[in-house]
């Protein structure tokens, strides 16, 4: 369960950094503005300062998910480096959990979003707690 946890938060992470990559550098793009829900290029403009904040706050997240996953995966069973390892994967994983939670309720057409941004940390995290549990 600790290999398949790792390999999730991993993959969350790299979706995070995909979303950062589109928030942050392509948000005025019209394929990334529409498949954003944008209307047009000027609302594209006029949430560019918002999306490039956001984006960051995505990075961040996966940054702290890579650097969990090598804690625990390098860090050995038992040791203060897995400790820290499996607060950060939880830590950070829940946050993209929460988000993609939001993101849901936020409205049905969300939905599918939400699911994507929202299944690799569940993964990571269920399966996480259940390896620090067993």
């Amino acid at each position: 369960m600790i290999l398949a946890s790792l390999v999730f938060a991993l993959l969350a992470a790299l979706l995070h950094v995909y979303i950062f990559i589109l928030e942050s550098f392509q948000w005025t793009r019209p394929a990334t503005w529409q498949r954003f829900g944008l209307a047009s290029q000027a609302d594209a403009e006029t949430t560019r300062p918002m999306a490039y904040n956001q984006g960051f706050y995505n990075l961040f997240l996966a940054i702290g998910a890579f650097v969990g996953a090598g804690c625990v995966a390098f860090g050995g069973a038992g040791t203060s480096a897995a400790v820290v390892g499996w607060t950060l994967i939880l830590s950070c994983c829940g946050s993209m959990l929460l988000a993609a939670l939001v993101l849901a309720l936020s409205g049905g057409k969300y939905l599918r979003a939400a699911a994507t941004q929202g299944t690799l940390p569940l993964l990571a995290a269920v399966l996480g707690l259940a390896a620090i549990l067993a």
